[in-house]
């Protein structure tokens, strides 16, 4: 007589051991402000070695869509593809940072945990940090370096830090950069400078 075959539980998918408790972006996107996730923002911004008001102010910059995760879910049936989490991170730049610093969780825990994708994307700002030459052109900042290569990579970022100039695209980026920097800073403890780290120092050419 055959046996019968026991249903099984799927196994549990453990959530990242990092996990921090920060509320869920709310389902109204025009309810979601970058500053709720300001402690976030500067423990990642510590433990990375880079710039609270660089990672705030990219969360600003990607706060162009909807980051509920249900919301997050129907954005991806819409666009596969697309990126995912507070911060925009697409897969490919996740694993990437991933294997690079041994974190245990999935690109899919993006949508679902904000606290660690302000931390993977500030590990993100970090390791374009260390492959962005010293010296650069003066028309940008080293943060704002920093920001072109988390959006257009760092291949570009390293270009634009050469002299040569950013598409439409990029320029767009760039100047919502530079509109955003004072309202985040604003929205940090001391407007983000107590907790500020030393990175390279800008050199101009």
């Amino acid at each position: 007589m055959a046996r019968r075959r026991v249903p099984t539980a799927e196994p549990e998918v453990q959530p990242p051991s990092d996990r921090e408790d920060v509320r869920t972006p709310p389902l109204r996107p025009h309810d979601y402000t970058p500053a709720d996730y300001a402690d976030a923002v500067v423990h990642s911004a510590r433990e990375a070695g880079v710039s609270p008001v660089l990672v705030m102010t990219v969360l600003h910059n990607e706060a162009y869509k909807p980051h509920h995760p249900l919301l997050e879910r129907l954005w991806q049936w819409w666009k596969p593809g697309a990126s995912f989490g507070v911060a925009n991170m697409h897969r490919a730049t996740f694993e990437r940072v991933r294997r690079s610093h041994g974190l245990q969780g999935r690109w899919q825990d993006l949508r679902d945990d904000p606290a660690f994708a302000i931390r993977t994307a500030a590990l993100h700002l970090r390791d374009l940090d260390r492959s962005l030459p010293r010296r650069h052109v003066r028309r940008y900042t080293r943060d704002e370096l920093l920001a072109l290569g988390y959006n257009t990579g760092a291949r570009n970022m390293r270009a634009f830090a050469r002299g040569i100039p950013p598409g439409p695209m990029a320029r767009s980026y760039l100047r919502r950069f530079r509109a955003n920097r004072e309202r985040a800073a604003a929205s940090l403890p001391d407007g983000g400078t107590a907790h500020s780290v030393a990175t390279h120092r800008d050199a101009e050419v």
